[in-house]
């Protein structure tokens, strides 16, 4: 037998909690049979497998912090009923506060690994340039003014400036956006970021500890230090529970002079229903929330987010679908129709490695189903600028404003009257040339989710305001913010602004809960008081950062969850109540010696029943019309 427990104890925490109540309960329901018949009353399995742990965990509590904790009144109603004899009633109440450990334990944070991604992500070397040619470096080797080559797919090493070159950056880890962008002499670049395209000289600026992507891990390390976890109730109140538990002890038997009487007291005041209380409702609220397709990592991340006043959504990958479409093109030549703008720019971009470039032959090939592309000779990228390529025997430039500048190609007047609209819209122009004329012109944009509107729309109807942060510019983000009516919103947010945004709304009084699905969200993830992230499409970063994960990126169902977590706390408190409520009337009657210690024991036996009950009924909660 003591080989078993010892083998039993060498197992994790969960699995072995798990078997020792199991095997609890069998011996509380065999002894309810008669305990006669074996030689040794089978609660003493109880008492011995969830008891123990329990007096153990309170004379250590006592010890080293003088902590008060509800297990120092469990643990003198067990010694209590074992020094009268009330075995069954010392196991009963041991059995039922290890199974609220138990759920409690269940609904803990789970550990996460989003910090070790992101070093992951920390650039290792960087390729310096001296006078004897270049060198590979390690990249914390690298000082202020050294001048470093970059090559297209690595990371930039350290923060600074291009010297020489053109290039495309994908700069989502630091802002989020969804889209490259191009760079060239002058312009400054982070370490983090990635090289897509051409090669590139630069000078180091910030290098080391100052640099962006060890800036923005100290920001995902320090922003959770002020989030509150929340104290379980019955632990709160347990210095006053047993204080009042006691009291009313040692009065009963000093004026009845029955000691079972006060022992009784100790057992009906054990607070095994309002341990049960909060764990069960967590417990019920968390399978309601993954039937609606949300995954909760933090045990009381539904308790936090029930008090969120606001709800601050990231915008690419989250209210939008984070790649770019075409949504308009122009002609600028009389003698061409915009379908042959947008067949001879599809052609030009069918090789293209852009991200611009894929969506508009994406695009292309969606609206013209079983039409091959147009034919193309001699693709030629140009970082920075565009693409080059012949086209059914047309010389094609497509790109940006600056490649017809440098080609000598000019631009009739009507290009910029009529691409402002677009422009104003957040949308991003490619410039078309033909033949050595300006030829038109495709908008492209990221398009909003089918059921974003919706969603803001059940956000505002939950009660909570909700507020837009992007890295992307003024016009993409108002665009965004008119169209799903989000009354506050902020735009070229580093991650950073995203922090400060945050912190400095929760410091005024207003809890914020946060939705993002990119690297640039983690910091804002785990500042705000409840993170969500976009499980589907986000990054592994931004799930780990998260309490709430949404594992099907289905936006509409974030009201629904914004509903349960109140009709938790309701549940929640209505559990509170009753099983303070019964304990006291079990007080009353044990006083009164109506109650014994083991007749005691099963009333708040039944009590904990109900609450787990009452509980159990959110797993089937939905709001109506929702």
């Amino acid at each position: 037998m003591i080989r078993f427990l010892e083998s039993l104890s060498s197992w994790g925490g969960v699995k072995r909690d798990v078997v020792f109540l199991i095997l609890s309960g069998l011996a509380l329901a065999v002894s309810l049979i008669d305990p006669a018949l074996f030689p040794i009353h089978p609660a003493w399995a109880a008492i011995l497998l969830c008891g123990v742990p329990i007096l153990l965990e309170a004379v250590i509590g006592l010890v080293t912090a003088f902590d008060i904790k509800a297990d120092v009144l469990v643990s003198i109603a067990l010694i209590a009923s074992v020094a009268i004899g009330e075995i069954f009633a010392a196991g009963e109440v041991a059995f039922i506060m290890q199974l609220g450990g138990l759920l409690e334990e269940l609904t803990v944070a789970r550990a996460r690994a989003g910090i070790e991604r992101l070093v992951r992500l920390t650039p290792r070397t960087a390729r310096r340039l001296t006078e004897a040619g270049e060198e590979i470096i390690s990249a914390d080797a690298v000082r202020k003014g050294d001048r470093l080559r970059v090559l297209p797919g690595e990371t930039v090493p350290v923060d600074g400036f291009i010297l020489a070159g053109q290039t495309s950056i994908n700069q989502a880890v630091m802002t989020g956006e969804s889209l490259p962008v191009d760079k060239g002499p002058g312009d400054e670049v982070s370490s983090g970021t990635v090289n897509q395209f051409g090669s590139f000289d630069m000078e180091a600026v910030r290098v080391g500890e100052d640099s962006s992507i060890q800036r923005y891990i100290r920001l995902v390390q320090s922003a959770d230090a002020g989030k509150a976890k929340i104290v379980g109730l019955a632990d709160r109140w347990a210095t006053w529970i047993v204080v009042i538990a006691l009291s009313a002890a040692l009065l009963t038997w000093l004026i009845t002079g029955e000691i079972i009487r006060a022992v009784t007291i100790l057992v009906v005041f054990c607070p095994c229903a309002l341990v049960l209380a909060t764990p069960t409702a967590i417990m019920a609220a968390i399978g309601n929330a993954t039937r609606h397709g949300f995954l909760v990592r933090e045990g009381d991340a539904l308790e936090r987010l029930s008090s969120v006043t606001q709800v601050t959504f990231d915008k690419t990958g989250t209210l939008t679908q984070g790649t770019p479409a075409v949504t308009a093109v122009c002609s600028l030549d009389p003698a061409r129709t915009w379908q042959e703008v947008y067949r001879l720019a599809a052609g030009a971009e069918a090789r293209s490695e852009h991200p611009l470039g894929r969506a508009v032959a994406a695009c292309w090939r969606e609206e013209h189903p079983g039409e091959p592309l147009p034919g193309s000779e001699a693709f030629q990228m140009l970082p920075g600028r565009g693409v080059q390529a012949r086209v059914d025997g047309r010389e094609v430039l497509a790109g940006s404003p600056a490649l017809l500048a440098e080609r000598g190609i000019p631009q009739p007047p009507e290009l910029a009257t009529r691409a402002v609209p677009w422009l104003e819209q957040g949308c991003t122009l490619i410039c078309l040339a033909a033949d050595g004329a300006a030829a038109g012109f495709l908008a492209l944009a990221d398009q909003v989710r089918p059921q974003a509107a919706e969603t803001i729309r059940g956000v505002k109807a939950a009660g909570v305001t909700p507020v837009l942060l992007t890295g992307d510019h003024e016009n993409a983000a108002h665009t965004i913010a008119r169209a799903l009516d989000i009354p506050v919103y902020q735009a070229n947010c580093r991650p950073e602004d995203k922090l400060d945004w945050i912190d400095r709304s929760q410091q005024a009084g207003h809890p914020v809960c946060m939705v993002g699905d990119g690297i640039n969200d983690a910091p804002a993830l785990k500042k705000a008081l409840v993170g969500v992230a976009m499980g589907g499409v986000g990054s592994d970063i931004a799930v780990d950062a998260a309490d709430i994960a949404l594992v099907n990126d289905d936006l509409r169902e974030l009201p629904h969850l914004l509903r349960l977590s109140r009709r938790m706390m309701t549940t929640i408190k209505y559990n509170l109540t009753f099983s303070m409520a019964l304990n006291f009337a079990a007080i009353l009657l044990a006083i009164t010696g109506i109650l014994n210690p083991v007749v005691g024991a099963l009333v708040h036996n039944a009590g904990s029943v109900l609450v787990i009950v009452n509980s159990a009924r959110l797993l089937g909660f939905r709001q109506r019309g929702t």
